[in-house]
């Protein structure tokens, strides 16, 4: 996706306060308003302007903004970190009212400051958890920030810690709900709930996707070639896996029944990865010269020419 600087776009400083920004807003959405504007973009910067104060504009949706930092230039593909939006609470709905740019950051259920009007309302927050605590079911501590503005209308957090109960299989984007944890009741009304969104940090062994699980598993040559029964770590322990003669790298090997647990588990696929010993001394060099020898062999016969 591109990077879009909202603050560039305001023309207002990171640290600016909300008034500062709705003041910058006012004076260039007349600047740019298409109606009156003789500027040769005024519509397309008219409509950048509208997107950036929709944000800004909102201590919620600017928090989780400024989560980011400073961005690359504007227009410059860029990835988020992958722990982005972790430990920032919101209230919400599950509507999106942002643009595009916004949304595809943060996902379809944020909604910002203005959601839940009513006398209670329910929040939301993204938690990144290790994959053990899915795998196996567990309890994890986590701390949440809750935006808003301070006396000078500067953007200014809240935190509280909650101790949650990660259910066994749970899997990423799906939500764990904490009844009553949400907005605080009002008169007889009941308090809202608290909807935790999971996500997984990086594994060092295993991929997810749905419920099965992907591992890279390493074979030398001669494995692959002449096939082996290997050992291969899955989340309940070790076991053999026969690898076929002729194998290649890149394989799919399915070890059923062992990926994400659930009453119908998700299944475990091992794909081959052939590493090569490296050439470091002079025995090895020469079985690799009697290995060319042996097995004449072109590697790029089918690039033609």
């Amino acid at each position: 996706m591109q990077y879009k600087d909202y603050y560039q776009v305001m023309g207002v400083a990171r640290d600016a306060t909300q008034d500062e920004i709705k003041k910058s807003y006012r004076r260039l959405a007349r600047k740019y308003h298409p109606d009156v504007s003789k500027e040769k973009d005024a519509e397309v910067r008219f409509k950048e302007l509208g997107e950036a104060y929709e944000v800004l504009k909102d201590p919620e949706k600017r928090a989780a903004y400024d989560q980011l930092g400073k961005g690359p230039p504007p227009g410059q593909d860029f990835q988020p970190p992958p722990d982005w939006g972790s430990g920032f609470e919101f209230r919400g709905d599950g509507a999106a009212d942002s643009d595009d740019f916004f949304e595809s950051l943060f996902g379809h259920h944020f909604r910002g400051a203005g959601a839940g009007a009513g006398a209670s309302s329910d929040h939301h927050a993204k938690m990144q958890v290790d994959l053990e605590a899915s795998l196996q079911g567990a309890t994890r501590t986590f701390t949440l920030k809750m935006p808003g503005v301070d006396a000078g209308g500067h953007l200014a957090s809240t935190e509280r810690t909650l101790t949650v109960k990660i259910p066994k299989g749970i899997l990423a984007g799906q939500q764990i709900r904490l009844a009553g944890q949400g907005a605080p009741a009002r008169g007889k009304h009941p308090a809202g709930d608290l909807y935790i969104e999971m996500s997984f940090a990086p594994h060092r062994l295993y991929r997810v996707e749905g419920r099965d699980l992907y591992l890279e598993l390493p074979v030398a040559p001669w494995e692959a070639a002449l096939g082996a029964t290997v050992r291969v770590p899955t989340p309940e322990g070790s076991v053999d896996l026969k690898i076929p003669a002729g194998a290649q790298g890149g394989a799919k090997l399915r070890l059923k029944g062992r990926g994400m647990p659930a009453r119908e588990p998700g299944d475990l696929y091992a794909v081959l990865k052939i590493v090569l010993p490296a050439a470091t001394s002079e025995a090895a060099k020469a079985a690799y010269a009697a290995f060319a020898e042996a097995l004449p062999f072109d590697a790029r016969a089918g690039l033609g020419g």
